[in-house]
């Protein structure tokens, strides 16, 4: 049995790989046999969570795992990820650390980056500067030709540390701005991954045509896009409209849901690599966090981890540290 933690996690490609799995759990998804439950919460007295999703597929080397990451008050958010082999009843390996589960968010915000931006999409503005919006743009590298990235961040300090890091790790321009309209300006993708409980943009904002992700909250009683941004948008879309509609408070577009339809990412027709509507019309992609795709990732990144040991190779593929 294999167990990664953060360090193994570190020094793999782990976020090409894991956008690799994503797309392999919406295929399952698609074709009916993704096994993706909401989440379920189990409170602590005001203390926080332990929140559980139980996720897999059928089919062609069947999966099934869990999740289990807390919500306590504190600096680290660790949490632990099982995967077995239905056919065997073996498990395969085990992931505990803070990094899997942003990875994850990322990939599928690659993902939706993928199908639903504009091929040429080169410019990036990214408005937070945590490490979802680190995973959020390394995934927006890897699958668009990037050039150019902006970011803002409420923390100047945390702004300018950001722009050197990344910009170190991707061998990219990235440039901190003094408001997020300035980041924003002419941006072919822009990300938002902050935990502001009030819109940090605005539609009118947006280049035509610009595809936009949304990480951060998204109920009614608190969300960082308006809701100018969705009705504006060609097509809005999400990796799970089953979580959306599990939330404890009410999605934030559920009120507009007529003259907002949300469709399935799973579904979305088309190439992998073409926006899916006209060249000049915005794209939303609202992550919701789909069950299941932890266990992909996972499954993938122990997977590789044990070829590579099997082959008698180092186990480290050079430094992809955060």
């Amino acid at each position: 049995m294999i167990v990664l933690g953060d360090e193994q996690l570190a020094a793999m490609p782990a976020m090409a790989l894991a956008i690799e799995a994503v797309e392999e759990a919406l295929a399952a998804k698609a074709a009916g046999l993704l096994i993706a439950p909401p989440r379920h919460a189990v409170p602590f007295a005001g203390a926080g969570s332990l929140v559980f999703t139980v996720g897999g597929s059928m089919g062609e080397r069947a999966l099934a795992g869990f999740r289990a990451y807390e919500t306590f008050a504190g600096s680290r958010q660790d949490q632990v990820v099982a995967v077995w082999s239905i056919a065997t009843g073996r498990l395969e390996g085990v992931v505990v650390g803070e990094q899997l589960g942003a990875i994850r968010t990322g990939a599928i915000g690659g993902v939706a980056i993928r199908r639903m931006s504009a091929g040429s999409a080169a410019n990036v503005a990214v408005i937070g500067s945590g490490l979802q919006a680190r995973t959020q743009l390394e995934a927006a590298s890897i699958v668009r030709p990037l050039r150019q990235v902006r970011v803002f961040s409420r923390n100047s300090e945390r702004c300018r540390a950001f722009a050197a890091r990344m910009g170190a790790r991707l061998k990219l321009p990235i440039l901190p701005e003094s408001s997020a309209r300035e980041a924003v300006a002419g941006a072919d993708i822009v990300i938002c991954a902050t935990d502001s409980r009030v819109p940090v943009i605005e539609a009118a904002w947006l280049k035509p045509g610009a595809h936009v992700n949304s990480v951060g909250p998204k109920t009614v009683d608190g969300h960082e896009l308006d809701l100018d941004i969705a009705l504006k948008a060609a097509m809005v879309a999400t990796d799970s409209i089953e979580q959306t509609t599990a939330y404890d408070a009410p999605f934030f577009l559920s009120k507009a849901a007529a003259a907002v339809p949300l469709a399935d990412l799973s579904a979305l027709a088309g190439s992998s690599s073409a926006r899916p509507v006209g060249e000049g019309e915005t794209t939303l992609f609202c992550s919701a966090g789909l069950a299941g795709t932890e266990v992909f990732v996972a499954a993938k990144l122990i997977a590789a981890y044990r070829d590579r040991l099997e082959a008698g190779r180092s186990n480290t593929w050079g430094s992809h540290l955060f």
